[in-house]
C-alpha cells in the first residue's frame, strides 16, 4: 500500500485486500482479519477508516439486492460475508483503542484550531458527556502529547500544565474529599458559617495550588466566582486550566459518593441535585465574570452546559421539585438566574427542554412568572419535539401552577386538565398525581375569588386533590407528597376548617423537610402560622410565620412578605413585649432549624417589611 495514496484510498485497499485474501481461501480465522486491520489503519483516523467501510458494505449489498448473474451474485454474497467479518473486528479494534483514538482526536482538534477554539477543542475533549470519558491518568496522557507541540506554540504548553497543575491539586483533595461533611456534623450541603466550615474552606485548607486556594477562600467566605475574577489581575490560561480540572473533579467525586448513599434515599439524589447545581451556577458565574474575556467566559459557559447535560440524564433530576436546602449561601440566593443567559444559545435538544423546566419553577418561586411561563412554554415545544413526554407533561403542571400565582385559574385548569389527560394515556404516575393536585387546587381558588359558597363545588376540587395524595404515596414521590400536602392544607384553611387545614400543613412542612424543598417548606410554614392566627393561637403562629418568612426571603421569594405582614399584625394585636416573649419561647426550635444567625435577622426582617410599606 502506498502512503502517497489518499488515506479514503489506502483504506479501500486494506478491505479490498482482506475481502480477496478471504475469497481465496488464504484468511482462516477471525483474528487474521483483526491482525491486517491492525497493520493496515493508522491511529486517530478511525472516523475516515468507517465512513469507507461503510460505503464499502452498502455497495456490496446493493450488489447482493439486485445482481441477477448467479455467479456475480454468488462472489458478491460472499464479499458481503467477509466486508461483516471486517465490521465485527474494526467493532472490536475500537473498543481496545477507544482510548488512544480518542486522545489522538483531541490532539489533533486542539493543536489545528484557530487560537481563539483552542480552549473550547481542549473542553470537548474533556466533555464528561462522551461516550469514553478521559480519566486521570489518560488527561495526563494527553498532557504529555500536548507537550510536543509547545515549540510551535506556548499555549499547547500551558493547557498540559493546567491539566497537570490540576491533577496534583485534585490528588492532595481526594483523601480529603468529604472531611467537611464530618465537621459539620449535622448539616450537609454548601452552606454553613462563612469562611469556617462547610466544603470550600475545608478544601482551600489542605491544597497547595495558590490559585485553587484563592479560589476556595472566595467561595468559603460567600463572595461569588465573579467577585474571584474581578480581584485577579492576571488569569493565565494554565490558571483556567487547572481550575476547570480541580472542580470537576471534586464535582463527580461528590457526586459518585452522593449517588451511593444506600442507608438514605432521600439524602443521595438530594445532594446530588444540590452538587450539580451549585457547580452549573459557579461556572456561570465565572462566565459572567470573565465577560471581557471571550475565550475563558465561553469555555466556562461550555463546561456549565456539559454538567447540566450530565444532570439532566441523571433519574433523579428534579422535573417537579423545587430549591433545595443543600443549594444554600447567600451568594447563590439568585443563582439560577446565571443559568439563562448561557443557555439561549444551545441548540434544541431533551437536555434543554429539562433544564429550563427547572428555571422555569425556579422563576415562579422567585415571583417572576411572567419568565416561569416563558421558561416552561419553551420546553413544553422542545420536550414535544424530542419525543419526551414525561417533561412536556411537568411543564404543562408548571404552566398550571404558574397561571395559579397569577390568579389566572381558568388558564391553570385548561393546563392541569391537559396534564391530566396526556398523562393518563401516556402512564406517567407521577405526572397524574401532580396533575390532579394541580386541577383540585386551581378549581378551589378559582371558586374562592368567585365567591362561591356552595359545599359541592369544594369536595369535587378537595376529592381532586385526594386522589392526587393517594397516587403520590402509592408511589413513594415525597416531593408530589409534599405538594398534595400543602395543596389540601390551604384548601381546607380557605373552606375555614382549620383544625384539617393545620393537619395537612405539618405533614407538608415534614414532607418538604425531607425532600429539601426550601420553598415548600417556607411555603407551608406562612399558612400554617394563618391557620394558627385564625383559632387564636398567636404563639404557634408567631414561630411558624417567623420560620416561614426566614425560609421564603432567603431563597429571595417574594411570598415572604405574607408571613411578615400576619407577624406584624398580630404584634400591633399582642404587644411588642407578648410577642418577644412568644418569639423567645421558641427560639430553640427556630435555631434548630435556621442557626443562630437567622434567628437572630428575624426583627430586622420585620423592620425591612414595615419600611416596605
Amino acid at each position: 500500500m502506498s502512503d502517497s495514496l489518499p488515506l479514503q484510498d489506502q483504506y479501500l485497499a486494506v478491505i479490498d485486500e482482506i475481502i480477496e485474501t478471504t475469497l481465496k481461501g488464504k484468511i482462516s480465522s477471525v483474528e487474521q482479519v483483526y491482525q491486517m486491520l491492525l497493520k493496515g489503519i493508522t491511529s486517530g483516523t478511525g472516523e475516515v477508516f468507517e465512513l469507507v467501510l461503510s460505503d464499502r458494505l452498502n455497495a456490496l449489498q446493493s450488489q447482493v439486492d439486485t445482481e441477477t448473474d448467479e455467479l456475480k451474485k454468488a462472489k458478491a454474497t460472499r464479499s458481503l460475508r467477509a466486508v461483516k467479518t471486517i465490521q465485527t473486528q474494526w467493532q472490536r479494534w475500537q473498543e481496545q483503542n477507544k482510548i488512544t483514538e480518542a486522545i489522538a482526536l483531541s490532539i489533533r482538534e486542539i493543536t489545528t484550531a484557530n487560537p481563539d477554539e483552542r480552549l473550547t477543542a481542549f473542553l470537548r475533549a474533556t466533555d464528561p458527556n462522551l461516550k469514553y470519558p478521559l480519566n486521570l491518568s489518560q488527561l495526563q496522557q494527553l498532557a504529555k502529547s500536548l507537550r510536543q507541540f509547545a515549540t510551535a506554540n506556548e499555549d499547547f504548553q500551558q493547557i498540559a500544565d493546567g491539566i497537570n497543575s490540576g491533577i496534583a491539586t485534585w490528588q492532595k483533595l481526594q483523601p480529603n474529599l468529604l472531611n467537611w461533611m464530618y465537621e459539620k456534623k449535622n448539616s450537609l450541603g454548601f452552606g454553613g458559617v462563612p469562611g469556617e466550615q462547610g466544603p470550600w474552606a475545608s478544601w482551600a485548607k489542605v491544597v497547595n495550588s495558590e490559585f485553587s486556594q484563592a479560589f476556595f477562600h472566595t467561595l468559603a467566605t460567600e463572595q461569588s466566582a465573579i467577585e474571584f475574577v474581578q480581584k485577579q489581575q492576571v488569569i493565565s490560561l494554565s490558571n483556567w486550566v487547572e481550575l476547570a480540572i480541580v472542580l470537576q473533579f471534586l464535582q463527580r467525586g461528590l457526586i459518585n459518593w452522593f449517588d451511593q448513599q444506600a442507608y438514605d434515599i432521600t439524602a443521595g439524589p438530594k445532594l446530588s441535585i444540590s452538587t450539580f447545581l451549585t457547580f452549573a451556577v459557579i461556572w456561570s458565574q465565572l462566565a459572567s465574570g470573565f465577560e471581557n474575556q471571550a475565550v475563558y467566559s465561553n469555555g466556562a459557559s461550555q463546561i456549565m452546559l456539559q454538567i447540566l447535560r450530565t444532570f439532566a440524564q441523571r433519574p433523579y433530576f428534579p422535573l417537579y421539585g423545587g430549591i433545595f436546602a443543600s443549594f444554600s449561601g447567600s451568594y447563590l440566593r439568585d443563582a439560577l438566574d446565571y443559568l439563562d443567559a448561557p443557555l439561549r444559545s444551545v441548540e434544541k435538544t431533551q437536555e434543554k427542554a429539562r433544564i429550563l423546566t427547572l428555571l422555569g419553577y425556579s422563576q415562579r418561586n422567585l415571583g417572576k412568572y411572567e419568565r416561569s411561563l416563558n421558561f416552561h412554554q419553551q420546553a413544553v415545544e422542545i420536550a414535544r419535539t424530542a419525543g419526551d413526554k414525561t417533561c412536556e407533561i411537568a411543564n404543562l403542571n408548571h404552566l398550571s401552577r404558574t397561571y395559579v400565582q397569577q390568579e389566572n385559574y381558568g388558564e391553570a385548569i385548561n393546563y392541569s386538565q391537559r396534564a391530566l389527560i396526556f398523562s393518563r394515556q401516556t402512564g406517567d404516575k407521577t405526572g397524574e398525581a401532580n396533575a390532579l393536585v394541580n386541577l383540585g387546587y386551581s378549581e378551589v381558588m378559582q371558586a374562592k375569588q368567585a365567591q362561591n359558597s356552595r359545599t359541592e363545588v369544594y369536595e369535587l376540587a378537595i376529592n381532586y386533590l385526594e386522589q392526587g395524595l393517594k397516587l403520590a404515596e402509592k408511589l413513594g414521590d415525597l416531593q408530589s407528597q409534599a405538594l398534595c400536602f400543602s395543596s389540601l392544607g390551604i384548601a381546607y384553611l380557605i373552606t375555614t376548617q382549620y383544625a384539617t387545614a393545620i393537619k395537612y400543613l405539618e405533614n407538608a412542612f415534614k414532607t418538604a423537610q425531607i425532600s429539601g424543598d426550601l420553598y415548600l417548606q417556607g411555603r407551608n410554614l406562612a399558612y400554617l402560622a394563618e391557620a394558627n392566627y385564625h383559632i387564636s393561637n398567636y404563639e404557634k403562629a408567631i414561630y411558624t410565620g417567623s420560620l416561614g418568612m426566614y425560609l421564603l426571603e432567603q431563597i429571595a421569594a417574594d411570598e415572604w412578605r405574607q408571613p411578615a405582614g400576619l407577624l406584624t399584625i398580630i404584634k400591633g394585636q399582642i404587644g411588642g413585649d407578648k410577642f418577644q416573649l412568644f418569639l423567645q419561647q421558641h427560639r430553640p426550635k427556630i435555631i434548630a432549624v435556621i442557626g443562630v444567625d437567622g434567628y437572630d435577622y428575624l426583627p430586622s426582617l420585620l423592620m425591612k417589611y414595615q419600611e416596605d410599606i
